[in-house]
């Protein structure tokens, strides 16, 4: 029997995790927040079809960000969730991926709970576990890899100022989310604190997308990969080891579907 999940409350915000893109990644509660929502206020990178699973009646507001376009400020969404949720409506706040892994979840959350108005959150898979799972390489592996590390490479002061020793560490995966502007940078201080520039490295635009990618190359030729391929946000940086598994498993543009 289907497990009877709660009922989102009228003057709620339900911060809803949409996944990496596919439709099938997104879970049973997300999909049921959509269905009772009464009003969604979404990003740009939430995949194809997923808002079709608004209802009609329900109203649709669009807040995406992009390189250089940004649909609202931070803080204009901020207050907009706020207002929506006086109005005694079902908010949901739809984001790509997981709304507390690089999403602004928690700013939005902070601003919402001292409003004092009642805040779900509802987690979804990071691009960077659909990324593995589409072509076919691990993120830890007892061969390659004992931790791995997710950081973005857009700071709020559009820098890119990370612990790069932290990073160029063996045995670990590095994941960086945002990170396709700054490559250069990213190669270079990578390698002046230690790591080998013959270091395996994937680029990944819109994974498990339709129209998903990957580019596999070393830290050293970072750059100069993106520039051959033209290769544009959203793309995820994978640095280390794992990278290399990717042949072992079917990894062709489409994910497999199944009946």
């Amino acid at each position: 029997m289907m497990p009877v999940l709660s009922e989102q409350a009228p003057g709620t915000v339900s911060l809803v995790g949409a996944g990496p893109g596919d439709l099938e990644l997104l879970t049973l509660r997300a999909w049921r927040r959509l269905q009772q929502a009464e009003v969604v206020v979404y990003d740009n990178l939430v995949g194809p079809g997923i808002v079709d699973l608004v209802p009609a009646q329900a109203q649709r507001i669009y807040v995406g960000k992009s390189a250089g376009n940004h649909t609202l400020a931070q803080e204009d969404i901020c207050q907009l969730l706020v207002d929506l949720a006086r109005q005694s409506l079902r908010v949901v706040r739809l984001k790509g991926g997981d709304p507390f892994v690089f999403g602004r979840g928690g700013e939005e959350m902070d601003v919402l709970l001292q409003q004092q108005i009642p805040v779900e959150i509802v987690p979804g898979i990071t691009a960077a576990l659909g990324a593995g799972a589409s072509f076919g390489f691990p993120l830890t592996h007892r061969d390659h890899a004992q931790s791995c590390i997710f950081v973005t490479g857009h700071l709020k002061d559009h820098t890119v100022d990370l612990n790069w020793q932290t990073l160029a560490q063996p045995h670990q995966t590095v994941v960086i989310y945002m990170g396709v502007t700054a490559l250069a940078t990213i190669a270079r201080e990578l390698q002046a604190a230690g790591l080998a520039a013959s270091t395996p490295a994937a680029l990944i635009y819109k994974a498990t997308w339709p129209q998903q990618a990957i580019y596999t190359t070393t830290v050293a030729e970072l750059d100069a990969t993106a520039q051959r391929h033209s290769i544009k946000p959203p793309t995820l940086l994978v640095i280390g080891t794992v990278v290399s598994m990717h042949s072992s498993c079917s990894h062709s543009k489409q994910p497999p579907r199944y009946p």
